[in-house]
């Protein structure tokens, strides 16, 4: 996006976030029943990732939050892939064999679209597609389903955060229904997360790491969310990140991910976590569905650094 493009869009949301009140919604009623489960680039285990098909497919195992990640093409279309090469997730190496090393910057939306991003899971999903930002939110807003977006990689695509609002505002996803309760936006990068709070301050946000417990105030100046592997959360680390209250005056959310099997989930939420994201929302929902939290610490361990990516 060209930086006349990018001022622009960003004036137009900073004109309308005056009409928001900062808020934040801490999913009381859901976890009453367990943590909230998030489909993790949707139900990634039964469909191929960050798909619209992978997202009815969360939506047929009654998973109201789906995850997806966005980045940018040559062209400065947003796309919803995770990596950021196109080898792994479509034929791009056959498609364009000259065209190495197939990074997501490097090709224009039409050609994306020529892609096939479904084959590499199953011939049954053969013809998928890599969805733009603008077709993804369309098919979760038809299933009426929840969205974290991540911004994957934003030091690659400068002035992302504010394009990425500008289009959440153009589908309707920054008026006070969305914002309240049906959109967190993450990212690895602290800085791309003060950028979304600063333009936009009524959105929730999301950290994905696993700040040291000192550091976590900092954090709380300007996410909602700390967002870790769950190899570095033990219940002293759950309890640091709740005894803190985020930028909209509410205790701070703990999301963990990435979590396939039954007995980490459960014992996860035995841990208090809000949230888990999961390839396998149906199994994690089936493990955590009514756990309560165990208020007791039983860990000793400082969580690590997680270098992983959700």
């Amino acid at each position: 996006m060209q930086t006349r493009a990018v001022a622009a869009a960003l004036g137009a949301i900073l004109g309308f976030s005056a009409l928001f009140l900062p808020t934040s919604t801490a999913h009381a009623a859901e976890k009453d029943r367990g943590p909230v489960v998030v489909a993790h680039r949707g139900a990634s285990a039964y469909a191929p990732e960050n798909t619209l098909e992978a997202v009815d497919k969360a939506d047929e195992l009654d998973t109201t939050w789906v995850e997806n990640d966005v980045q940018r093409t040559k062209d400065g279309a947003l796309v919803v892939i995770h990596d950021t090469n196109l080898k792994r997730t479509t034929d791009a190496e056959e498609v364009f064999p000259d065209r190495s090393p197939w990074n997501v910057a490097d090709f224009t939306l039409a050609e994306i679209k020529r892609l096939d991003a479904g084959s590499w899971f199953s011939a049954d999903y053969k013809g998928a597609h890599v969805p733009t930002l603008r077709e993804y939110l369309d098919r979760v807003e038809d299933n009426r389903q929840k969205l974290l977006l991540e911004l994957k990689a934003p030091e690659l695509y400068p002035g992302i955060e504010a394009q990425t609002l500008w289009v959440l505002f153009r589908e309707g996803w920054l008026d006070r229904s969305h914002v309240r309760s049906k959109l967190i936006i993450q990212s690895f990068s602290a800085d791309a997360v003060k950028a979304v709070h600063l333009v936009r301050p009524d959105v929730k946000t999301g950290f994905l790491g696993t700040p040291a417990a000192a550091d976590l105030p900092a954090y709380a100046e300007f996410t909602d969310q700390i967002n870790p592997s769950h190899g570095t959360v033990n219940p002293d680390y759950v309890k640091a990140v709740h005894s803190l209250r985020g930028p909209h005056g509410r205790p701070l959310e703990l999301f963990t991910w990435t979590v396939n099997d039954a007995d980490i989930a459960a014992r996860l939420a035995g841990y208090g976590v809000d949230g888990i994201i999961t390839n396998k929302p149906d199994v994690v929902r089936d493990a955590t569905e009514g756990v309560a939290a165990d208020t007791g610490s039983g860990v000793s361990r400082e969580p690590a650094g997680s270098t992983a990516t959700p």
